[in-house]
């Protein structure tokens, strides 16, 4: 069975990936240092971390195994999933993969020297209705390759 773990905190689709995950029987695992109350989301086990860095992360890269998807917008920790041979998705439908994550971790990297020298504030846009939308539809269609 695959497994579906979500990097909870601050996750806008947890609602949308347990969904999803229900209709092809994959079991969800939500992932956070608190505050997600379990009896909000019945049907999906509950894990909370002790606070700290990559806590969460760590939890989840420990635990994943190949043919499983990782829920994420932490590129590291995308990464990492990849290396375990899990698929990784993005909130916003963006997957990653062997061929993309390099440049997503070297963008991230850029991105964070940009703010570090202040010539960027590293404001995020907002997430949209289209993001939604793009995050079922590939949710959608990895959990269908994984079940190959």
């Amino acid at each position: 069975m695959v497994t579906l773990y979500v990097d909870a905190d601050a996750c806008p689709v947890k609602d949308e990936a347990i969904e999803v995950a229900g209709r092809r029987s994959a079991a969800v695992i939500l992932v956070s240092n608190g505050g997600i109350r379990p009896s909000r989301y019945p049907e999906a086990r509950v894990v909370v971390v002790p606070d700290g860095p990559d806590v969460a992360d760590d939890w989840i890269v420990e635990r994943c195994a190949a043919g499983d998807v990782v829920i994420t917008a932490d590129i590291p920790l995308a990464s990492r999933a990849l290396e375990k041979g899990a698929m990784a998705l993005g909130p916003t439908g963006r997957e990653f993969d062997g061929e993309s994550i390099g440049a997503a971790l070297s963008m991230r990297a850029f991105n964070a020297h940009l703010r570090e020298t202040g010539e960027s504030r590293g404001f995020n846009a907002a997430f949209t209705a289209a993001d939604r939308s793009r995050f079922l539809q590939a949710l959608d269609r990895v959990l269908t390759r994984s079940a190959r």
